[in-house]
């Protein structure tokens, strides 16, 4: 992909970029946001910006309308109407405040064709409301997406995505489950958290795209079960306890039109919050059932919802299999010592030198002694030249960290390499310290303990899709297709996930990178009148299976844990 450069005082930023986006949304999708008020259609004249390079198109009438010819002549103009086609360096001059939202860019969104998603008017909508506009919520254990949508088209406006602030009290549910139940005022602490962060990405959606809050009469929340009980305070307790994982439990909220004063939006705004299949698995995999259209597909269909509870869901053509996996956070880059979830700094690519990559890449020797943050090219090999990778970073920041595609990258390449091999042991030529991937500011060491969460996480997956595999009297061969989803599956390589045994053995093209799908379930069911009917049709068909209760689950986890492709795969 071409890549931006963006100027700052702290050197300059590679920002890779799908052609079709203008300046504006580019910068959106990373730290550096521009200034803007107007969805950027020109109308507020605020996203400035100088080019520095790459002379772009004729400037536009909006342009011409805010900014003096002396400014066009010296490189001045507005990031919404200039679409860069390849490299272009820029600064940006009026830059946005700092906020804890990205957009989401629309290239990473969850596209599904657009005959599977008729725009339609899901119900009689407010007389004193012109352009009613519907907010689609995926509440996660690690982030929070929201989407703005046109309630009268069914269009996507734009979306935000951030972390959860309860990540303060813990990184994976049972930890906050645990600190909630003992402390009923943490519990309210933690409920107002969320709330308020929902609030905070409607707010910030408001205020740069120039669409009033109140605009937004109806609301469909999804999330993990134990995201949906904090958030209502009711009932969290029940997930403790391994006797009611496998009933339904009323998690939502008692009021949900009390939210609607807390986020600002319309006094009588349509709110609905998703129920939960059972235990811990939550609407977002419903959601992302809705999304995939896994049930209208012929049997042998697969989705894999990574995340800290990841959730799984089997096609066999009658019955909807279902069942979640505590993976942990490793995916998400947490729990890891040297991982970090999706943000600015996050090593997100990493593959082997061939001494030709790009300049932004950095590189780590095998000996373990990394270039320097800024440099680029590869470090000459010192004991061990078969060794040598590049690395890529989200926003082309400083590198603090690898977050869950980074990983995954990284294991394939070590085993590739003998470095590290399927039993998740180092080569003895390795210190045992770990390997150094990184000196200085933020020195990166991958450690065998993280190897091992890494094997741990992966081995939870692999048991519970052969789990459902068993029960289906189905293999990985009967696959026809496999749905990741999650926020991992957006730079996830899928021959090294199919390499280390992450994903069955398919063929590339039967596997499809989703991304977002409980979100996108919930914006098809913002403008979908028939939404119950559709819920109901799915919770009709789905058999939820508890791991804890299969006798294979132990002998599927322990086989799982070798770095290794499936067993019986292509």
């Amino acid at each position: 992909m071409p890549a931006l450069i963006l100027k700052t005082a702290g050197g300059d930023r590679h920002i890779e970029f799908f052609p079709g986006q203008s300046l504006r949304e580019v910068l959106d999708s990373t730290h550096y946001r521009v200034r803007s008020g107007c969805r950027g259609t020109g109308a507020c004249g605020l996203c400035r910006v100088r080019v520095e390079s790459e002379e772009p198109d004729e400037p536009t009438l909006a342009e011409r309308l805010y900014l003096s010819a002396g400014q066009i002549a010296s490189g001045v103009r507005l990031a919404c109407q200039v679409q860069p086609k390849q490299g272009m360096e820029i600064v940006v001059l009026n830059p946005a405040p700092l906020s804890t939202w990205k957009t989401v860019a629309p290239a990473f969104r969850y596209h599904a064709p657009s005959d599977r998603f008729p725009a339609r008017r899901p119900f009689d909508l407010p007389e004193d409301i012109k352009h009613p506009c519907g907010v689609a919520i995926d509440l996660g254990t690690t982030h929070i997406s929201v989407s703005l949508c046109d309630l009268s088209t069914g269009a996507w406006i734009t979306g935000r995505n951030g972390l959860n602030p309860q990540l303060d009290y813990g990184s994976d549910v049972m930890t906050r489950l645990t600190a909630a139940g003992e402390s009923a005022q943490l519990a309210q602490m933690m409920r107002k958290q969320v709330i308020d962060a929902i609030g905070g990405a409607i707010e910030d959606i408001s205020s740069r795209e120039g669409i009033g809050a109140e605009q937004v009469v109806k609301v469909v929340l999804g999330g993990n079960t134990a995201m949906l009980a904090l958030l209502s305070g009711r009932n969290y307790h029940l997930l403790l306890q391994p006797a009611h994982w496998m009933s339904t439990i009323d998690c939502l909220p008692d009021n949900p039109g009390e939210l609607s004063l807390s986020w600002g939006i319309h006094p009588h705004a349509h709110i609905d919050v998703l129920p939960p299949l059972a235990g811990f698995v939550g609407s977002d995999l419903t959601a992302g059932v809705v999304a995939t259209r896994l049930v209208e597909a012929g049997p042998g269909s697969l989705l894999i919802d990574f995340g800290t509870n990841s959730e799984i869901a089997l096609w066999d053509g009658k019955i909807l299999w279902v069942t979640s996996a505590a993976g942990g956070p490793a995916f998400e880059g947490c729990g890891i010592g040297c991982g970090m979830p999706a943000e600015s700094g996050a090593i997100y690519r990493v593959h082997e030198s061939n001494g030709t990559g790009p300049e932004r890449s950095r590189a780590w020797d095998s000996a373990g002694n990394g270039a320097s943050a800024g440099t680029g090219g590869t470090t000459a090999p010192r004991s061990m030249p078969e060794l040598s990778l590049d690395f890529s970073t989200i926003d082309d920041g400083n590198p603090r960290g690898l977050c869950g595609s980074g990983i995954v990258d990284l294991m394939a390449c070590l085993l590739r390499s003998g470095k590290l091999t399927s039993t998740g042991r180092f080569a003895p030529d390795v210190s045992r310290e770990g390997l150094v991937l990184l000196e200085g500011e933020h020195r990166l060491v991958l450690t065998k303990k993280d190897v091992d969460v890494f094997q741990r996480a992966k081995g939870a997956i692999s048991a519970a899709v052969r789990v459902l595999f068993s029960m289906a009297r189905m293999s990985c061969r009967d696959l026809q297709r496999i749905y990741v989803g999650g926020a991992f599956g957006h730079f996830l390589n899928k021959v090294n996930a199919v390499s280390l045994g992450l994903l069955p053995g398919v063929k590339d093209d039967a596997i499809e990178l989703c991304g977002n799908t409980a979100l996108a379930g919930c914006e098809y069911l913002l403008t979908s009148p028939d939404s119950v009917e559709f819920l109901k049709n799915i919770t009709a068909r789905a058999k939820i299976i508890n791991l804890s209760q299969s006798d294979d689950f132990s002998d599927f986890f322990f086989d799982g844990l070798y770095l290794r492709r499936w067993p019986g795969g292509l």
